[in-house]
This record gives C-alpha cells, structure tokens and sequence, in this order.
C-alpha cells in the first residue's frame, strides 16, 4: 500500500525535490529573464521626452553633465524635465551644470522642477531652464555665498603643538585654521567671496529678468516658500510634478508624451541598492537600540 501511494505522488515530490534543490539556480533565471525581457511592445515609437534628476549636495558635476549633453545629442528627446532636490553645494560645479543647462535649452525646452529644495547652488543649477516649476512646499533660494574656517589655535596650543609653514605668497596662508587670520587676509577672503556673489545675483538676474541693481529683493540668502519665491521672480510657476510634465509636453510641442525610462537593469540595479540601503538603516538602528 505505501509504495502504491509513493508511486502515485512520485511526479509531485519529484517535482518539489527539484525545486529544493535547484531553487537558487532557478531563481537566478528567473532574474536574468525578468531583466532581459523585451519591454512592452503597447508603443513601438522611440521615447520623446526625458527626466534628467539632481538630488543631494553637489560636490562634482561630470556626471550629470555627461546626461545632459547625451539629451541634447537626442534628436528624438524634444522635451526635458529637471527634477531637483537639493540644498546646494560647491560653486564650480554648480555653475558647470547651469551652463550644460543653458546649451541643452538652446536645441529644445527644459523645465526645472523644486520637488524639494532648489536652494543655493542647486538653484543657480536650474536658472537657466525655459521654465521653473516648484512644489507647493518646496523651498527656493539662497542666493548667497558663504566661506567658514576655524580658529584652533587655543586647542593646539593645549595639546603642545606647534605648525610650521613655508610658503611664497603674501597670501597662500590665508584661511588657516592655525591662527586668526590678519586684516588683510580677512579682506582678501572678503573679496573673493563678494566676487562669486556677484557673478551669482548677476547670472539668476539675467536668467531671470530681474534688476541686478537690487539684489536685496531676490538674493540676501534668503529661502522663500513656493509662493514667494514666485512673487520675487525666482519661478514662474506653483505646481506639481504632473504640472511640471505637463508644461513639459506643451513647451515640447509633442502630441503624445512618451517619458524615456530606464533599461530592466538600471531599474533593477537600482532598487537593489535601495532595498540594501534600507536593510543597513533598519540593522544600524537595531544596534543603536540595544
């Protein structure tokens, strides 16, 4: 009796016997097939309007670069929304990708989105967009440049150390946290950050339309809330990101929008590293926990 019921259920634990065994393999082609599956073939037409995104602090611009121009050299993209969230960063870089910007506005339309923030050098990123759209919420502005350094002379002194500097220049030790710095050292650091400013306001004002002539209207540093930032002309719209795509679409002149999106691969690589993200923050506050 009991080898007649082994028979009789053999195809089915055979079948669960493989599985077991090869689950992993199995799984893995799973993966390989998901990613290398041909997409959806509802649209055989070629993609006509792009995302291009800036989010974090902006410590180098070759690679957001690098995607702008591959965009302008797209013929088919006719049309390009710049996601940004951002507080800023350092000043060349930002102005490298104000100026990529500029070139990709010269052969089609690209409107700049705050989903955030769009403050600082993320905004002197975006001026040169056709259109500037922000979340209701989002927070814009900064116009302003800042130069910090440290005075650690009292601690050092404590600790019994003692620098020793040789240098050509009446000015190459200017900043040093070493010691306080001298009046003319100070000025110097004055007039170079006073230089960039008004490189800033005079850019966002000939971006913008706006008087150079009174920057404290629109570039003290302060941040404005959507509908502020607005009125003082430094967007032109109040939005949501599908108000942003819209404007897109229209600014483009293309009657059906088709958003060029990632390849399975980069779609999977990158959920992969958020799922890994997630799983170290929620091991790294049990550890803080215990």
């Amino acid at each position: 009796m009991s080898d007649f019921f082994k028979k009789l259920f053999l195809p089915i634990t055979a079948t669960l016997d493989f599985i077991q065994k090869y689950f992993k393999s199995l799984l893995f082609i799973l993966i390989l097939l998901l990613i290398l599956a041909p997409a959806s073939t509802e649209s055989v037409k070629p993609p006509n309007l792009a995302t291009l995104t800036l989010a974090g602090p902006i410590m180098d611009a070759e690679k957001i670069v690098k995607e702008i121009e591959a965009l302008k050299e797209e013929e088919d993209i006719k049309g390009v929304l710049f996601l940004v969230d951002s507080p800023g960063g350092a000043v060349a870089p930002s102005v490298e990708i104000a100026l990529a910007i500029k070139r990709l506005k010269a052969q089609k339309p690209v409107v700049a989105y705050a989903a955030g923030t769009m403050a600082s050098g993320s905004y002197y990123a975006s001026i040169w967009a056709s259109r500037i759209v922000a979340n209701p919420a989002a927070t814009i502005g900064s116009i302003g440049v800042i130069m910090e350094g440290m005075n650690i002379k009292g601690l050092i002194d404590k600790l019994g150390v003692k620098p020793q500097v040789v240098k050509a220049g009446k000015y190459k030790e200017a900043g040093t946290p070493f010691r306080e710095w001298t009046p003319e050292e100070r000025r110097e650091i004055e007039t170079h950050v006073l230089d960039i400013y008004h490189m800033f306001v005079k850019d966002v004002a000939s971006a913008r339309h706006l008087d150079p002539t009174h920057p404290e209207t629109f570039a003290d540093a302060r941040i404005f809330i959507a509908s502020k930032a607005q009125k003082v002309g430094l967007i032109d719209q109040v939005g949501s990101l599908e108000d942003a795509k819209a404007l897109t679409k229209t600014l483009s002149g293309v009657k059906e929008a088709r958003w060029k999106e990632k390849s399975r691969w980069e779609q999977y690589i990158e959920n992969l590293a958020e799922q890994s993200a997630r799983t170290f923050a929620s091991q790294l506050r049990g550890w803080i926990v215990r």
